[in-house]
């Protein structure tokens, strides 16, 4: 059995701070391997246009090729509909009931996580590593929202001690929008990627 990290969103585009977040969930719990699956349609981003698939896998590979430890999955590109978590969830047991999975989280992501469809089957269905850090404005810390969904759904939940970077991919497209550098937060390829084919510019603005 293999312990395998899943990392899943929009990736548009992937960021410093989602492969810093990989990078520590596969050092601190020993995983074999992180899986990087970019969403086709998420439930939740029907109001704004999203970047084509083929765009944002390509930069999700060249994000990650520095990286053995690293895997690109097109599992939910290829499925037709919205992207649901807790249905790739039970997609991926039934096609590798071999692997235990962990669901690497952000701080932000795992306190709306009950506002997902199906939260009580993401829970029972994985064990969650989350980005252990404040998230101002929040109703709960994260070790508060730890014990609260272990107790009503007898979550598996794990933390992650590492510097979650401030960053979203939303401010980063306004950032290229604004012909403000990015350097520092995504790598050198997918910066020139994202040069190269005009993304996020002001006419492709999202």
């Amino acid at each position: 059995m293999a312990r395998i990290g899943l990392m899943g969103g929009t990736f548009d585009p992937i960021h410093n701070g989602h492969l810093l977040l990989a990078r520590q969930a596969h050092a601190e719990y020993k995983l074999h391997q992180i899986w990087f699956m970019p969403a086709g349609q998420p439930p939740h981003k029907h109001d704004h246009s999203i970047t084509p698939a083929a765009d944002r896998c390509a930069m999700i590979r060249l994000a990650i090729a520095p990286f053995p430890f690293f895997r690109f999955f097109d599992f939910e590109i290829r499925r037709e509909g919205d992207s649901y978590t807790a249905e790739t969830l039970r997609l991926l047991h039934r096609t590798y009931p071999q692997h235990e999975f962990y669901f690497i989280v952000g701080a932000d992501s795992f306190l709306e996580i009950e506002s997902w469809y199906h939260p009580d089957e993401i829970l029972r269905q994985t064990r969650l590593l989350v980005a252990d850090r404040e998230y101002p404005g929040a109703a709960r810390s994260i070790k508060e929202q730890a014990r609260y969904l272990t107790e009503r759904y007898d979550a598996k939940i794990q933390l992650l001690h590492c510097s979650e970077m401030h960053v979203a991919s939303g401010e980063l497209r306004a950032m290229i929008a604004r012909q403000e550098p990015i350097s520092s937060y995504v790598p050198r390829a997918v910066e020139t990627y994202i040069c190269a084919n005009g993304l996020y510019t002001a006419q492709k603005s999202l």
